[in-house]
């Protein structure tokens, strides 16, 4: 799909921030859809194709954990990002084992942003620009 925006996923319950992430992340030129629970977001990922994934580490269904590892199987190889309030080093162990290639501190956008970018600078929809 020549010319294709690359597609994120941004699931956190609080809307205030999914509408945030979405304005910034469509900023950066990325095609961005939101959810607030573990089951909408599965849904959509079996629905359309993403190609990176930010996740808040708590929801109202489950965890951001438990959701990582769901997304890993419907969609793998496909990237997942932490960005959350919960900023120890536990959080983010605990993440970056459930599959997680970065975690961001809320309210670090720059270190979010960033971390966008470098997991997707290499991918197909990157390429396509």
């Amino acid at each position: 799909m020549a010319g294709s925006k690359c597609r994120v996923l941004c699931v956190d319950d609080h809307y205030d921030t999914s509408e945030m992430l979405e304005l910034l992340l469509a900023k950066e030129n990325y095609e961005v859809d939101t959810s607030s629970t573990v089951e909408h977001a599965c849904r959509l990922a079996t629905q359309k194709q993403f190609d990176l994934f930010v996740l808040d580490r708590r929801l109202p269904d489950a965890t951001g954990l438990e959701l990582c590892e769901r997304l890993q199987q419907i969609s793998p190889g496909v990237p997942c990002i932490f960005y959350t309030g919960d900023a120890y080093e536990l959080h983010r162990r605990e993440a970056i084992a459930a599959g997680a290639s970065a975690y961001v501190a809320k309210p670090d956008i720059d270190g979010l942003i960033d971390a966008v970018q470098k997991l997707l600078a290499n991918s197909e929809c990157a390429t396509t620009k």
